[in-house]
């Protein structure tokens, strides 16, 4: 092979592994995230998915180069994503447990875990139920099979985080009565009360407040019951509903917190999200969810003489 052919043949040579290389390197930068730029996926308990899409709608119309994707599952899904390393951030109702943290600190990723919000589990009945008021005890029975009760206890699926709540509110491991029912949402939940007098629904708060136009009809169709809890040594007798006051006050008895884990290692899309949802403008969206934010915007007010 003469000389003028080998320094031809290596020039290609070159020229191929140069560019495969400036493609990688593109495709990788492509695919990074950033703390406001990039795409970058989400486990999210569904349970809160209106709050949760009004926190994403915003955060995107600030920062038009990020594109956080919202994957949406029942409790036990998401944890089962989470702690196989499918995907790294997870939004939900409780923080993890010693051995579920465990697995991850095994692997070299702790979680950074920041509350975001206080949502209500609510109880409703239908609108013409003559039935305003119970007991955090008598959920306890009734959930227990305790109570004699004509009225049908409906909630959502066999896997989401509001079951899992019922259970350790009740110390019930299967809720298995003849009078207890799992649908398949919180919406089915609300239509099913808005058409059946003789039944308790229990949902989460957050799907009361300014319902989406497919279930607005049956909301109306519905009212809250006031909760009382016998063993709060402020107010032992009186019956709160669900609103912000109660919440922050600790009247309201039925609540849970909110939560974004970041397991990522990394100051990427996943804690730019976390970061704007703890943030003011983050807070004022929770606060005009009607779900208690972490942490209360200040307002700041003029006073002219």
């Amino acid at each position: 092979m003469s000389n003028s052919i080998k320094i031809i043949f290596c020039s290609l040579i070159v020229i191929v592994v140069f560019g495969t290389c400036r493609q990688q390197q593109t495709t990788q930068v492509k695919g990074e995230d950033s703390f406001i730029k990039g795409t970058a996926q989400f486990l999210a308990d569904e349970s809160f998915k209106p709050i949760l899409e009004q926190e994403v709608y915003v955060f995107k119309s600030l920062y038009k180069e990020a594109n956080p994707v919202l994957i949406y599952k029942s409790e036990n899904e998401l944890l089962k994503l989470f702690l196989e390393d499918s995907i790294r951030v997870a939004i939900m109702s409780r923080e993890l447990k010693p051995d579920e943290l465990q697995i991850l600190k095994s692997r070299n990723f702790p979680p950074d875990v920041n509350r975001f919000a206080i949502d209500a589990v609510a109880l409703i009945v239908n609108e013409q139920s003559a039935d305003t008021t119970i007991s955090v005890k008598q959920v306890k029975d009734m959930l227990n099979g305790k109570i004699m009760t004509d009225k049908n206890i409906v909630f959502d699926n066999p896997n989401s985080s509001l079951v899992r709540y019922l259970k350790e509110l009740s110390g019930n491991k299967e809720l298995k009565q003849k009078n207890i029912y799992a649908l398949e949402s919180n919406k089915d939940v609300i239509k099913y009360v808005s058409t059946h007098p003789q039944s308790i629904g229990i949902v989460g708060f957050s799907w009361l407040d300014d319902p989406d136009k497919d279930y607005a009809d049956a909301v109306a169709k519905v009212k809250i019951v006031g909760v009382k809890d016998e063993s709060n040594d402020k107010v032992p007798t009186e019956y709160f509903k669900p609103n912000q006051t109660t919440l922050a006050l600790k009247q309201y008895p039925l609540s849970r917190g909110l939560y974004i884990l970041n397991s990522t290692g990394k100051m990427g899309l996943a804690a730019g999200f976390s970061a704007f949802v703890l943030s003011d403008p983050g807070q004022r969206i929770i606060l005009k969810s009607g779900l208690l934010p972490d942490s209360i915007p200040q307002r700041e007010m003029i006073l002219k003489k």
